[in-house]
């Protein structure tokens, strides 16, 4: 399985449209946001720098696992790929860890390149802060990285650009990527999974601790993803 891993993360960071898109694209909606802002704050007083910098690193963190675990799946069920592997040795479940593991890794430079223009812009957060939260963030990751690879085998290959891309901007919109949920929509947003991974950068403002709920909410989450993955891929198996 660390094979694997390590044969996908490798695919991964030399795909030019991860670099673009999970790389690139973030850092620059980060700064267009707070040149929008002026610098000021958004809703609820939160400075916009600090706001943007963690909606846009989850933004980078999250298109990183669900477009490259799905997309990638679906190329190799077309291609006869998953069908090779499952004439070797390997387990499908130590597969879809594998596939899960390698994805979120492939989070942390996103995360990174978002981190680095928020501190250049004046983001201060002290040393535990910055560790804290970036760890809060790749762990996080870890629950979209299973979704995707729930997408991959939900979909047909045709349609699995599209349907991560509606998943994936739903989500987004609704889970205060771009501007934070108000007060009359927190009660549902709490069952988006991307408000929750959010939410867990509530630590580093002042007064406020990490938040717990936001925490089991992502464990449940990610315990069905993972479920429906493994399913999905076991079906997958029987149909091939």
């Amino acid at each position: 399985m660390t094979t694997l891993i390590q044969l996908e993360i490798m695919r991964t960071l030399r795909n030019k449209r991860y670099l673009m898109f999970t790389l690139l694209y973030p850092g620059l909606l980060y700064v267009f946001f707070i040149s929008a802002y002026s610098g000021g704050t958004v809703a609820g007083g939160v400075s916009a720098k600090s706001y943007f910098m963690v909606s846009m690193a989850t933004f980078g963190a999250v298109g990183a696992v669900l477009t490259g675990s799905a997309q990638r799946i679906s190329l190799e069920r077309r291609s006869g790929w998953v069908r090779q592997l499952r004439l070797t040795a390997l387990p499908g479940r130590a597969y879809t860890l594998g596939k899960i593991a390698s994805c979120a890794v492939t989070t942390l430079p996103a995360i990174a390149v978002v981190f680095a223009i928020g501190a250049i812009e004046g983001v201060s957060l002290s040393a535990a802060q910055w560790l804290g939260l970036a760890l809060a963030l790749w762990l996080g990751s870890f629950v979209f990285a299973a979704l995707g690879v729930a997408l991959g085998y939900a979909a047909e290959p045709d349609a699995v650009q599209p349907v991560v891309m509606i998943v994936y901007m739903l989500m987004a919109l609704f889970g205060g990527t771009w501007f934070p949920v108000s007060d009359s929509l927190k009660a549902f947003a709490r069952f988006n999974p991307v408000y929750l991974y959010n939410e867990l950068a509530s630590f580093v403002q002042p007064g406020q601790s990490l938040n717990t709920g936001a925490v089991a909410g992502l464990a449940g989450f990610l315990a069905v993803f993972v479920a429906a993955a493994a399913y999905l891929y076991r079906k997958d198996s029987r149909t091939a």
